[in-house]
């Protein structure tokens, strides 16, 4: 079976140049975006660092010595205090 495909792929590939144009703006048009609250507030710097090394390694310290203690209550108490912050800022 012999397959011929120079007439074919050059028409082929001819009509697919032609179909897909991208879209481009117009001359002159300017690109607007506009950030959520949440995105600007991302962006900004902090004041506090987010990572304290110091931190860690004192409760890692206490983790191996068995010091470390749990407080499951304050745990629990600042999840539900985070999920109703996070309903009420989706209504």
């Amino acid at each position: 079976m012999k397959i011929d495909s120079t007439t074919t792929t050059a028409s082929t590939v001819s009509e697919t140049r032609n179909r897909t144009t991208i879209a481009q703006p117009a001359a002159g048009a300017a690109a607007e975006v506009h950030l959520s609250a949440l995105a600007a507030q991302l962006q900004a710097p902090t004041e506090a660092p987010t990572f304290d090394a110091g931190r860690v390694a004192e409760i890692r310290q206490a983790i191996s010595e068995g010091r470390f203690t749990i407080n499951t209550g304050a745990i629990a108490d600042r999840l539900i205090a985070s999920a109703s912050e996070l309903v009420g800022s989706q209504r």
